[in-house]
């Protein structure tokens, strides 16, 4: 089981709207740093670079250097723990359902084809 206090940093990272609001723009591509900021232009960039580097505390964000330029990209894997410790049991469950409603559906077809 992963360690509690690596899921509360997690959490922690995920509870500002901005760092989600990042995490959402990395979610289509890695990004700059520049880029970032300007996308938060209602933020400094030590700021921005505040919020990244919780990001990266929560394994949420990988930075790579590339010359000058300051590479991000989106780390999913912390988000897939949680989502496999509370979520994918319930998933399975609805995956199920959902097959046992698909044969059902095709048998009363089956029953009744007109």
């Amino acid at each position: 089981m992963i360690d509690p206090e690596v899921h509360d940093v997690v959490f922690k990272a995920l509870a500002d709207h901005r760092r989600r609001a990042m995490l959402d723009l990395l979610k289509r591509r890695p990004r700059t740093t520049g880029e970032l900021c300007a996308r938060f232009d209602e933020l400094d960039r030590c700021t921005v670079m505040q919020h990244l580097a919780v990001l990266e505390k929560a394994d949420l964000v990988i930075a790579k250097r590339r010359g000058r330029e300051r590479w991000n990209y989106l780390n999913a894997i912390p988000i897939k723990e949680i989502h496999d410790r509370w979520i994918g049991e319930y998933a399975s469950g609805a995956a199920r359902l959902l097959a046992r409603l698909k044969a059902d559906l095709k048998a009363e077809r089956r029953r009744d084809p007109g």
